[in-house]
């Protein structure tokens, strides 16, 4: 069995058709593996086939258990070094002080050392536990196959050798196969090959690969290969695991982390040798200098150790830990609210965003569709359902009704399934299902149209084309095609109806009129219309290809899809964030504008537009209209490429963009945040997506959102935190050795600071969950000041000497009574003080402005000169605020005159 495998896993990978055909095509290969190509594998087969075949898994990276993390904790240099201290001290106490008094500093470092590295490891175990559970959700991935007779849904892990796969577009191939039938089959193998030019799939090149793409068309596959045994499993296994990068505020506060490390390391050394001088200078001073005991070893020993504790404090390694913490935070908070997030980053970009390009069926809307309206042989019927469930009847003859019926059941890739206890279901599309369950309500049996039928051509429906024509032999030996999509295009290849009486007719320029009249009146009434037609063919037409004009217009449908309830709240609350969202939909334009109105998406000064009018639109044009989009209707996938690139180019907006179908992909990829739709996206545009919408609302969009900007807050908090702990315990120890000659925090200490303000600080600050007002303030910038681009670092420098300049002025300002609120008495009547503010200002903005080569500087926005001189001017009101504190005057008086303070004069 193992060699009949790997024959046939050989002749799927080189694509030998010859042996395949030797035995006996898929046929044959379906007869070697004991299964139906029209049944599939029977459901109780498949546990004995996985022990038989294998089953379609990949071989993981060994998850790391808790002692993994506690010894890669434990390789800190500066830990080992202080593990190394400890036990020296503990060695020399011991020698001079006896047990247990001699082991108490030593032991207390171990001690807080465990601690240390137990807490560390927990945390960073538990992040780990969160990231599998998440990668866990990543992987359920549903395929549709035949099993027991029926067609149905299945985990792809639970593919086995034998299963019969049913692939329509953007689907992933799940496993190795064969082609056993299918219309219009391409396959992007780009993944496997490098190759960008998709394969034709038909029955001269049947093979199919693991991992590839379906670009277009639909077809059916028999499973060869699964696993690691698939040519994909066996790239797998060549790849070396990797490891996502850091986000880009994880890189700039390791940056930040990495300047404060050294700064801890220049002030740890400048303590050591402070310390250490003085204790030689003290030696020198009681002639001891030569006279050394183990006290003295113990006291160069601690000030090492006490050196070595102030690097540990001072390298902030709790700042990248706390993005990593928020971020994992906030992936299972929003795991659990409907939103997979498949890259770090995207949680946090999601903070920044300015702009929402969405989607409208199934974001906007419940995606629950159902036929509303019916317009046939030049009546308009609300439809309607009797007490058993089933449509009112149409009053239209049998030969009408058995057409309509026909156009329905013929073309469509949506099938009716039945589960074990006999109840119906429909598989597919929401827009071909609501049509195909409306012809079940009018009494219509599926299997008894297709019985006496032979399908010869499909042409599966896309976005580009918008439509969906098949080709199909009547019994009596005449072709047929029926053709079925957007209102717009059918009535463009239909030069015939059925009227009133049921004759067919020809389709005037004024009956067109009166048909645009009903689908005008339909798509304002907010339903998606569909037009079916169909064309009689004499036998032998050429090819058995699919016309495109001469068609029989049958009805006009309206599709309902209600919104969702609550999308109207979101939008109100990302216009109030500052979010603008913008509706891009395939509808047709009245359709898109009552439910973009609906959603209060559209307002008075908005605009809405169509496809083809946005895409010929010059450059300069775009620049003009596009801060007014509200709607695109009757869009393409590459009018949204164009609409995300012009945002982010022209405007520099940070943009959001959801999508579900594979010509989304493109868009999806070039969004700052790509969103995919759960249910109704397909598996390329779920792969080209930073975040899945498991529930394919767009609340939850507005959610990631506001925990986006939650991770923002929380990182803000805990560098407000850990910065202040940092360099206050710096400087103490420091100042405390430079004065007094020891350092007021021991080792201990030290490592129970760094654990309150790294890990624990962390845990605290990091994990708390956003609130409401949070939706209330403007897009946080992706970058300090939001300066972006090649100049934002000289930008930002010159900010900053700006702003400290003008700090000084103010300061200057305030220096001038050092009692009195108000500093600007008499200012005027000192000409000189005027005079050289006034030359400072003056000069200042010279510098700025004209002399950037000489001083490294670039002209600054007027927003920015105006924020340098508000922070400078806030100085007024702290210098204010600190002249109202009261402060007790002591009587004695100096033999000079001035009053004394316990310390020295009072100056204030």
């Amino acid at each position: 069995m193992e060699a009949e495998l790997e024959k046939l896993a050989l002749i799927v990978s080189s694509y030998d058709i010859e042996t395949l055909r030797k035995l006996g095509g898929v046929e044959g290969v379906a007869s070697r593996l004991s299964v139906s190509l029209n049944k599939g594998v029977k459901t109780s087969d498949v546990s004995s086939r996985q022990n038989v075949y294998g089953s379609n898994k990949y071989t993981e990276k060994p998850f790391k258990r808790f002692w993994t993390f506690l010894w890669e904790a434990l390789q800190d240099i500066t830990l080992i070094i202080l593990m190394v201290c400890a036990v020296v001290s503990i060695s020399v106490g011991l020698a001079t002080e006896g047990w247990p008094k001699g082991s108490y500093d030593g032991l207390g470092i171990l001690l807080s050392i465990f601690l240390v590295v137990v807490v560390t490891a927990i945390s960073d175990y538990r992040q780990s536990l969160q990231f599998r559970d998440l990668d866990k959700e990543k992987k359920k991935i549903l395929i549709q196959v035949t099993r027991d007779g029926s067609r149905q849904k299945v985990p792809i892990y639970d593919l086995v050798v034998g299963d019969v796969v049913h692939l329509s577009i953007g689907d992933l191939v799940p496993a190795d196969g064969i082609f056993i039938s299918g219309y219009s089959l391409l396959i992007d193998q780009s993944s496997m090959s490098g190759e960008s030019a998709p394969i034709s799939i038909y029955e001269g090149r049947p093979f199919l690969l693991s991992g590839t793409k379906v670009q277009d068309g639909s077809a059916k596959m028999l499973v060869t290969t699964v696993g690691m045994k698939t040519e994909w499993g066996k790239l797998m296994e060549r790849l070396v695991d990797g490891v996502e990068d850091e986000t880009p505020l994880q890189v700039k506060l390791s940056g930040v982390a990495t300047i404060i490390g050294k700064i801890g390391l220049a002030f740890a050394l400048l303590t050591f040798m402070v310390l250490t001088v003085r204790f030689l200078v003290e030696k020198v001073l009681h002639h001891e200098l030569m006279k050394w005991s183990s006290g003295d070893a113990m006291t160069l020993l601690n000030y090492f150790v006490t050196a070595v504790t102030i690097i540990v404090v001072a390298v902030p390694e709790g700042l990248p830990l706390a993005v990593t913490l928020s971020l994992a935070f906030a992936m299972k908070k929003l795991m659990d609210n409907k939103a997979l997030v498949r890259h770090l980053s995207a949680c946090e970009t999601m903070g920044s965003a300015t702009c929402i390009c969405t989607d409208k069926t199934g974001t906007l809307t419940t995606n629950r569709m159902v036929v509303n309206k019916i317009w046939i042989c030049e009546k308009t019927k609300k439809v309607e359902t009797d007490a058993g469930g089933d449509a009112i009847t149409l009053n239209i003859s049998e030969k009408e009704l058995a057409l309509l019926l026909q156009a329905i059941f013929h073309n469509t890739v949506a099938e009716v399934v039945k589960d074990k206890g006999g109840k119906k279901s429909i598989l597919g599309t929401p827009t071909e299902s609501a049509i195909l369950e409306y012809g079940l309500l009018l009494g219509g049996d599926i299997d008894k149209q297709r019985r006496g039928c032979k399908l010869l051509k499909v042409e599966p429906f896309n976005s580009e084309k918008k439509k969906m024509s098949v080709l199909i032999a009547l019994p009596d030996g005449n072709n047929r095609a029926f053709c079925k999509g957007a209102a717009e295009i059918i009535i463009k290849m239909c030069d015939r109806f059925i009227d009133l009486n049921g004759e067919i007719v020809h389709l005037t320029e004024n009956r067109t009129r009166n048909i645009m009249d009903v689908i005008n009146e339909f798509t304002g009434e907010a339903l998606r219309t569909l037009c079916l037609a169909y064309k009689d063919i004499e036998d032998g037409y050429e090819n058995d290809s699919i016309p495109d004009s001469g068609y029989t217009l049958v009805a006009v449908i309206g599709i309902k899809d209600p919104v969702r309830p609550g999308v109207r709240n979101a939008v109100k609350t990302c216009l109030a964030a500052g979010i603008t969202v913008r509706m891009v939909t395939g509808d047709n334009i009245k359709t898109a504008k009552a439910i973009a109105k609906e959603c209060g998406i559209l307002t008075a000064d908005g605009l809405a537009i169509e496809g083809p009018e946005f895409r010929n639109k010059t450059p300069d044009e775009m620049r003009h209209i596009i801060p007014r989009i509200q709607v695109i209707a009757r869009a393409s996938p590459m009018d949204k490429l164009v609409l995300v690139n012009n945002l982010k180019g022209m405007f520099n907006e940070i943009v959001a963009v959801t999508g579900d179908g594979t010509n989304d992909a493109p868009a999806l990829n070039e969004a700052d945040i790509g969103f995919a739709m759960g249910i109704a996206g397909t598996e390329v545009a779920k792969e080209s997506a930073d975040i899945i919408v498991l529930d394919d609302n767009f609340r939850t969009i507005v959610n990631v959102a506001k925990w986006g900007r939650s991770v923002y807050i929380n990182i803000q908090k805990f560098v407000q935190f850990q910065l202040t702990v940092c360099v206050v315990a710096l400087m103490i120890n420091f100042i405390s050795a430079c004065i007094s000659g020891s350092a007021p925090f021991t080792a201990v200490q030290l490592l129970w600071v760094n654990l309150i303000m790294d890990t624990l600080g962390a845990i605290a600050l990091a994990t708390e969950p956003p609130h409401e007002e949070l939706m209330n303030r403007p897009p946080v910038g992706r970058e300090i000041l939001r300066l972006e681009g090649s100049d934002a670092t000289i930008v930002l420098n010159t900010f900053i000497f700006n702003t400290f300049v003008f700090c000084q002025v103010f300061n200057e300002i305030n220096s001038r009574d050092m009692e009195k609120i108000n500093v600007f008495r008499g200012i005027c009547g000192s000409w000189i003080f005027l005079g050289v503010i006034t030359s400072t200002v003056v000069f200042q903005v010279i510098i700025v402005e004209f002399l950037g080569t000489l001083a490294s500087t670039t002209p600054l926005s007027w927003e920015l000169w105006l924020l340098s001189v508000l922070i400078g001017a806030a100085s007024l009101i702290v210098a204010v605020i600190l002249k109202l504190i009261p402060i007790e005057h002591k009587n004695t008086k100096h033999h000079d005159g001035y009053n004394l303070l316990p310390n020295g004069p009072e100056l204030v």
